[in-house]
């Protein structure tokens, strides 16, 4: 289990890491193991690169990101289309 993301989930902070060819500026909302059986991350992305819409709640596989990061930037919460359970996780370590 990572840390880091369970704090920045825990106090709604941001974090950064690389994923595929670039920095991501998220706001974290469910950390688990997806239904495909890997460690996942739901988050809402605010910056960053992107291969679509950059700013958008997308599904990232923690084994493709790396160098993650704990910002000092807050968020407010739960985006509106956040849904708590989320379906594409098996196993939840913990949300918003």
């Amino acid at each position: 289990m990572n840390q880091i993301i369970v704090d920045a989930i825990n106090n709604k902070k941001m974090i950064e890491f690389k994923y595929n060819g670039g920095v991501r500026i998220v706001e974290p909302h469910c950390y688990g193991i997806s239904t495909a059986g890997n460690e996942s991350l739901r988050a809402y992305q605010v910056d960053g690169y992107s291969s679509s819409d950059p700013k958008d709640m997308k599904l990232f596989t923690l084994s493709k990101a790396s160098d993650i990061s704990l910002l000092e930037k807050h968020f407010d919460g739960p985006r509106p289309e956040y849904v708590r359970g989320d379906s594409a996780m098996s196993h939840i370590y913990c949300e918003l």
